[in-house]
């Protein structure tokens, strides 16, 4: 998976130039739904940096739905421009969905803590977030022109633990988050999660034209159906919601500036570059269309600016989102303008909380079984990455065994790091942080420190 730079060529005198299939706009019906879909695959991951943020630091109900509001808000504004773009400053224009980075998470949790704890914590969150936006988009040029140390070997790894790494977050939709809950791990929840996985697998295997592409959505749909009788279709707090609200700036007081918060963030940030890299490198493949510096460079800078909206807006630096990624490739839908529908159904929702709730409404199982499915395609378009991985003579091997096994150890030991330094868990304790770290430190190590043992062709790719 590289970046192919290339110049388009010329067509002959007389015939127009043929559109790009990403740069299509499908008929309304169609370009509603399958903006849906993405929106009913994302949301459940959207939300869940707010929640898991929110439950850590032991937030009111209120306040959570303050954070939940405005991160739909900029992951929809997000959106928008990385679909739509900016001129040539802002947006990649590929099918890119904007989410909350689960990188954030721990290191949001240990500097609230550290500074103040809960609530009092936030408005040193928040200062170092905007610290880290504005780095990004001073750094946005520079990482996308040194990619070249991005490899497939590279890529393929992050990718690969993005998806592996989440996967525990869709268990807990399903079968709940304490084990020692009467509740958990019932096995009608599961069994309705495994619903929804086999009517994905059924419907894009029997299923022709628009069925197939909007396979995922319709599998929710009828999921939610078979949930209402069992009783998990909560709609109380739809009523309750208002039908306009927006996140106040600065809702938690002015922002605070402490060097050790600003700079565990602006890591995150620079862990945040490498995982959008890899998304966009890999949702460029699959549309199969070249992506120049400039436009990686552009794709960047929106990361940058959605982690300075979040600083003023009470949200979180943003992402390209795995699990839509993995749904270009499941269903080949290649329109940008999909997706820009998905940002603009983020923003109202962001606007909009009652219409938040009734989305929020849909079951755990129902939202967790779909996603698995889209996690795993993430960790499958890795592995399809580190397929061009040359290995014959090569040490990559030992890089990918190191990479993975250091990268998941938090993730199936979350308390793996926890008598070490504050600082060190604020990196460490993720696997995207770690997996990224890791392989790009031995990838230089291995493939790019010249000893005269190794030879060229082994920096990754064939």
């Amino acid at each position: 998976m590289q970046l192919r730079f290339s110049r388009p060529s010329p067509e002959p005198d007389g015939i127009a130039p043929q559109r790009h299939p990403v740069d299509e706009v499908p008929p309304p019906a169609r370009l509603t739904l399958l903006g849906l879909q993405h929106l009913a695959i994302m949301y459940a991951g959207a939300v869940a940096v707010p929640l898991l943020v929110g439950g850590a630091l032991k937030l009111s109900a209120h306040t959570i739905g303050v954070l939940v509001n405005a991160d739909l808000l900029v992951s929809g504004i997000v959106t928008l421009i990385q679909s739509i773009g900016i001129g040539k400053i802002l947006g990649v224009r590929l099918p890119i969905v904007a989410g909350a980075t689960f990188t954030c998470v721990s290191p949001m949790i240990l500097i609230a803590q550290q500074f103040g704890g809960g609530e009092a914590g936030l408005p040193t969150v928040y200062g170092a977030i905007l610290v880290s936006g504005i780095f990004g988009l001073m750094i946005a040029r520079f990482f996308a022109t040194v990619v070249r140390f991005f490899p497939p070997l590279v890529s393929g790894c992050v990718i690969c633990v993005i998806g592996l790494s989440l996967i525990g977050a869709d268990a807990g939709l399903i079968a709940g988050d304490d084990p020692k809950s009467p509740s958990y791990g019932q096995i009608s929840h599961i069994a309705l999660a495994g619903l929804v996985i086999l009517l994905i697998v059924l419907l894009h295997k029997f299923g022709r034209g628009l069925i197939s592409q909007i396979a995922v959505l319709l599998s929710i749909v009828i999921g939610t159906i078979v949930a209402g009788p069992m009783g998990l279709v909560d709609l109380s707090g739809v009523g309750k919601a208002g039908w306009f609200g927006i996140s106040q700036p600065f809702n938690f007081g002015a922002p605070q500036f402490h060097i050790a918060a600003i700079i565990s963030m602006c890591v995150v940030m620079l862990v945040t570059f490498t995982e959008s890299t890899a998304d966009m490198v890999a949702v460029a493949e699959m549309v199969d269309k070249p992506l120049q510096p400039a436009d990686l460079a552009r794709g960047l800078a929106a990361d940058g600016l959605s982690a300075v909206l979040a600083g003023f807006m009470n949200s979180f630096p943003d992402t390209a989102f795995a699990e839509n990624v993995g749904l270009v490739g499941l269903t080949g839908v290649r329109s940008r303008w999909v997706v820009a529908v998905c940002g603009g159904f983020l923003v109202a929702l962001g606007l909009v909380p009652k219409v938040g709730s009734l989305v929020a409404a849909l079951p755990g199982p129902v939202i967790g079984g779909a996603a698995t499915v889209m996690f795993a395609m993430v960790t499958a378009v890795g592995l399809r990455v580190l397929h061009k991985v040359q290995f014959e003579g090569t040490n990559n091997m030992l890089i990918i065994a190191v990479t993975l096994s250091v990268a998941l150890l938090p993730s199936v030991a979350p308390s793996f790091y926890t008598k070490f330094p504050t600082d060190f868990q604020m990196i460490a304790s993720s696997p995207i942080t770690s997996a990224v770290i890791v392989v790009f430190v031995l990838n230089l190590l291995f493939n790019h420190w010249r000893t005269g043992k190794q030879p060229e062709a082994s920096a990754g790719t064939h």
